[in-house]
């Protein structure tokens, strides 16, 4: 039987009662790891995380805890090849692929390590300038954010299980907030051995970080009123813990990361061939491919203008053409596999939802793998669909299919092009390209609305633009409506997640105590 993960909670190393949960490679059919959470006093390991990790964080100034965070970077620097081995066989990556887990991972970690520097030796942070009360100045009000009394817990998606727990733990971490994350289930490894390193290192309190892989029953039922928790995943499961007695009861505050139709638009007055168009085409089949299309924040519907809709098509199919899909161990392999036999099946359903209302544009699916029984690998070729008649088709604008596929659809003018992005009812992010700088201002504030994050990319940034799914810590992260409704990074705006806000009334000279305001970065 293969080994059983230990969780670490309460302060210390626990393995669960239960026969666990099988992690399985999803190229090659073994078994890796056994992950399981039962028998666990939960009660008893959210009150150490808030009593002992919470009082040790918040005693440290923000400069210390950056200086912890520095730590821990250096802890995962050291490990990197460990964990380039383990998301190879635990998530089908590529070695590319693999990269944005685990690098930016550590980047985003390193990023808010040098943000927490510059906050200095303060424990507390103010929120803009005193505001006075009355005709005279003597008695005035100074709003200041102060760390949360609470745990954060945090329940994270299966596709970026590095990514996921770091973008979140630093900046709660910098704040003085005690972590418990809970990865899932189908790639837990990655995240419970980066927690291992840190943790077995000491750079951290005790308490400070915790992870709990397997079911999450019962942690919801823990949350006290000063708790948090950030949540990526499903839609549906989101609804679920915004119903929860526990967060309504408490009024827990929560942030949500769910599901998103992200689009990719080249604007009107962009030619065939031109290199707008050719940018365009280029980053939509790296967003199809890159970690085989599963990323919430990849490119799922593309518009351009109606004479464009045979060209543009021919160009990313021919790009597609190109990707070899099989296992990423072989190196001319470029596309890994989905993460799961389950994933693969909701793959297969929701491709097949769509060709309901969409044309086959490019399907590579039939294609044979690369060093791998079919039979057994969770692989599937990237599919390029579309759809002429982009207002009728509407499980296009409702479906997402979590893989390698994407729809390319034809848009009239600029007012039809934003009416169907705005179709998908808030999306992560959208990308914008074009070569007529002020038509590409106005879209990307015209879209902004709808939007976490608008990329645009014009030619002179063709070479250095860091890419429509890459979520870069100094920028939003987050969407409205079916996006979820949250906010995570965005540099320092990311700590306010973990802060409380109170309007502290009192004299001048006692508010002086406090020191001058920290400008955000």
């Amino acid at each position: 039987m293969s080994e059983l993960l230990q969780n670490y909670f309460a302060g210390r190393w626990q393995s669960g009662n239960g026969k666990g949960t099988t992690l399985v490679d999803p190229v090659l059919g073994t078994e890796l790891v056994r992950v399981d959470s039962t028998g666990h006093d939960l009660a008893a390991g959210f009150a150490f995380a808030r009593a002992a990790g919470g009082a040790a964080l918040r005693a440290m100034s923000y400069a210390q805890r950056a200086e912890a965070l520095v730590a821990a970077v250096k802890v995962l620097q050291a490990h990197r090849e460990t964990y380039y081995e383990i998301a190879t066989a635990n998530s089908g990556t590529v070695r590319n692929d693999s990269a944005i887990d685990i690098d930016g991972g550590i980047y985003t970690l390193s990023t808010y390590a040098r943000l927490g520097a510059g906050l200095g030796d303060r424990k507390f942070l103010l929120d803009g300038e005193p505001q006075r009360l009355g005709k005279e100045p003597l008695f005035q009000s100074q709003h200041v954010q102060v760390p949360t009394r609470g745990v954060a817990l945090f329940i994270n998606a299966f596709n970026f299980p590095s990514w996921g727990l770091w973008e979140k733990a630093a900046p709660a971490l910098l704040s003085g907030v005690p972590v418990i994350v809970k990865p899932a289930t189908a790639t837990a490894w990655l995240t419970q051995r980066m927690v291992k390193d840190v943790v077995d290192a000491g750079v951290l309190p005790a308490g400070a970080l915790s992870v709990i892989c397997g079911s999450s029953a019962g942690l919801l039922d823990q949350l006290q009123p000063f708790d948090l928790v950030s949540f990526t995943g499903s839609a549906e499961t989101a609804s679920i813990i915004r119903a929860c007695p526990t967060v309504i009861r408490h009024s827990v505050r929560l942030n949500v990361e769910a599901d998103s139709l992200n689009s990719a638009l080249l604007v009107e007055g962009a030619a065939a061939g031109s290199e707008a168009f050719d940018l365009l085409c280029k980053e939509v089949a790296r967003e199809m491919t890159q970690k085989s299309g599963q990323k919430c924040t990849a490119i799922r519907r593309v518009f351009v203008p109606e004479a464009l809709y045979g060209a543009a098509a021919e160009a990313i199919g021919a790009r597609l053409s190109k990707t070899s899909v099989g296992n990423p161990r072989n190196d001319s392999v470029r596309m890994g596999a989905l993460v799961s036999r389950a994933q693969l099946a909701s793959v297969r359903e929701g491709l097949a939802t769509l060709r309901q209302v969409t044309d086959v544009l490019h399907d590579s699916d039939g294609r044979p793998f690369v060093d791998v029984d079919a039979d057994v690998a969770c692989c599937v070729g990237p599919t390029l669909l579309g759809s002429r008649a982009p207002d009728s088709a509407d499980r296009v604008h409702d479906t997402e299919v979590f893989g390698p596929v994407a729809t390319l659809m034809p848009y009239r003018d600029a007012e039809h092009a934003r009416a169907l992005i705005e179709r998908g009812h808030g999306s992560l992010a959208v990308s914008v390209f074009g070569d007529d700088f002020g038509a590409c201002a106005e879209t990307a504030a015209s879209l902004a609305a709808s939007h976490g994050r608008v990329h645009v990319v014009t030619p002179d940034v063709g070479a250095t633009h860091t890419g429509h799914g890459n979520v870069m810590p100094q920028s939003l992260h987050g969407g409205p409506g079916r996006a979820g409704g949250g906010e995570e990074l965005g540099g320092l705006r990311a700590l306010d997640f973990y802060h409380r806000r109170s309007a502290v009334q009192a004299s001048t000279e006692v508010l002086s105590k406090f020191g001058p305001a920290q400008a955000r970065e």
